[in-house]
């Protein structure tokens, strides 16, 4: 509201341009209505880029139905396309069992057919750049975009004005730093928060250890993983280390993938918490010493 005329304002409305128009709605809180809406309303207006975003990812189970019967597979039965996005944030951060996990299994185990997209991203650039392109893409699909709400906050998630303005999306990030290429013996690869983590610890121990970054979980970076491991001849392990229990997250589906195209040349290694029924633990401190001695166990994985 204006305070000088008390007519309604809405600032971001002013940085559009061309007749670009912005509509911003509050929603009642069930994960099941709302997210049915947003994807009748992303079919019905297909130019429209359209966000629902749930307070925590691990909420989206509310709307379970509306996922299986239509955002992964209303192409295959009817050829009814949708570019609904849906954020779902997603990391284990000490919040406990109901407040970590959107349960990237799931949608993985639902993928097929180029039906969706799924990304977990580590950086601004990416993020801005993913949102871009689906806005611009044409056949569009679901992109279902996992992203914890610690990285808003962390330094080394924040990247320069000039990989906003150029750059575009990569599906998965090389090793920013590290030591020489010809002297890595191992490499971590990683989804999401934990890649900071696992680069910081790397550099603290001095390890030969190369970090990469899938950023797109699905479709699989298959051809941009070939290329990033090229650079590392004298490396023959490679961890997945993820977040989550080992009968959760994207361990299960990564590790298909890795063995298919690379256990002719890599060792291939699981690196996650312990199988669950729940996705955390209800501890801050207990989250924290799991956290810390997971990092460090996998990156040491390789002194030997």
């Amino acid at each position: 509201m204006c305070s000088e005329s008390f007519r309604e304002h809405c600032p971001l409305a002013e940085l559009g341009r061309g007749g670009t128009r912005l509509w911003v709605y509050d929603s009642l809180l069930s994960e099941y209505a709302a997210l049915g809406f947003e994807y009748g309303y992303s079919v019905g207006d297909s130019e429209a880029l359209v966000l629902w975003e749930a307070q925590f990812g691990d909420f989206v189970n509310g709307a379970q139905i509306i996922l299986d019967q239509f955002v992964v597979s209303a192409e295959d039965k009817w050829g009814q396309r949708s570019g609904l996005v849906m954020l779902l944030p997603h990391g284990f951060e000490g919040q406990g069992p109901e407040h970590s996990s959107g349960r990237i299994e799931r949608f993985l185990q639902s993928v097929a057919e180029n039906n969706i997209r799924v990304a977990n991203l580590s950086n601004s650039a990416q993020y801005f750049h993913l949102l871009r392109d689906q806005a611009k893409r044409r056949p569009r699909n679901p992109l279902v975009l996992f992203a914890p709400k610690s990285l808003l906050r962390h330094r080394d998630a924040r990247s320069p004005v000039s990989e906003l303005t150029g750059g575009q999306f990569s599906p998965l990030l090389g090793d920013p730093g590290g030591p020489p290429p010809d002297q890595v013996t191992g490499v971590v690869l990683a989804s999401g928060k934990i890649c900071h983590e696992a680069l910081a610890e790397r550099d603290r121990a001095g390890a030969a250890v190369a970090v990469l970054r899938a950023e797109q979980l699905y479709p699989w970076p298959a051809d941009a993983l070939a290329d990033a491991l090229s650079r590392y001849p004298n490396a023959d392990k490679i961890a997945w280390l993820q977040e989550e229990p080992q009968n959760m997250g994207p361990w299960n589906y990564a590790k298909g993938h890795l063995h298919d195209a690379l256990d002719d040349r890599f060792e291939i290694i699981g690196a996650s918490r312990s199988e669950s029924s729940s996705p955390a633990t209800g501890s801050a401190a207990v989250h924290a010493q799991e956290q810390s001695e997971l990092v460090a166990r996998t990156i040491h994985l390789f002194n030997g």
